[in-house]
């Protein structure tokens, strides 16, 4: 059953006086509970594309479907909203608040979407713990390594128990064998909590671990696999 419709797509930036086209009638539907890799060269568009895909940005031209959701019609509020509860994010740099502890960050979004502490801290505490970080929940970012870190953000990227899954390069800063890690944590998490993931990377083997293989060339999606 498809999970995620975007139709003719297409989005342009100013640059230098000029518009920069990026992303050219690109259409892309992914199945619920499938797991995706958009590679590509860097600035193709990859992480454009998942920003259209989570409301973090609106395309020029083109429509986007999640689930029973059209997120192109939706008004600011409500695709705030929409991003907070169904959408969860992890990027290639944790952007954790270094003035936090891990579970404090991890609990954030739904401290954001005003779910009370008493149940928050337990929801970020306990996915923590499957992340392996049980020792590590008072513990600063800074306090941590990479891997850590990057595990903190995923599991804020899942504490509010989203549908949709948008991972841009959330290897790309780690070594090979902390990023092999991760790759079995997303696939672990991806199984566990019936996620429909969009995975945007450059590493051939965490694209191994997914589903399907789509390119970026020329603002278009062409398939590998």
């Amino acid at each position: 059953m498809p999970f995620v419709i975007a139709s003719g797509l297409s989005k342009s930036y100013p640059v230098a006086g000029r518009r920069l086209q990026v992303l050219r009638d690109l259409s892309l539907t992914v199945e619920k509970g499938e797991m995706v890799a958009i590679m590509g060269a860097s600035g193709v568009g990859k992480s454009t594309l998942l920003h259209l895909l989570g409301g973090l940005d609106r395309p020029d031209e083109g429509t986007i479907q999640v689930g029973e959701h059209s997120i192109t019609g939706m008004a600011g509020a409500d695709l705030v909203a929409f991003r907070n509860r169904h959408v969860g994010f992890v990027f290639q740099f944790h952007h954790l608040l270094p003035e936090f502890s891990a579970v404090e960050n991890a609990e954030m979004p739904l401290r954001i979407a005003r779910v009370p502490v008493s149940e928050a801290r337990p929801r970020a505490t306990a996915l923590l713990s499957r992340v392996g970080l049980a020792d590590r929940l008072d513990h600063r970012p800074g306090m941590l390594s990479g891997g850590e870190q990057q595990r903190v953000a995923v599991a804020r990227a899942l504490v509010t128990q989203p549908s949709l899954l948008l991972a841009d390069e959330p290897t790309g800063d780690l070594d090979e064998a902390t990023a092999d890690a991760l790759h079995q944590l997303l696939r672990d998490m991806h199984r566990e909590f019936g996620l429909t993931a969009i995975i945007a990377t450059h590493n051939p083997r965490l694209a191994e671990q997914c589903d399907r293989v789509l390119r970026v060339e020329g603002g278009q999606l062409r398939g590998e696999k």
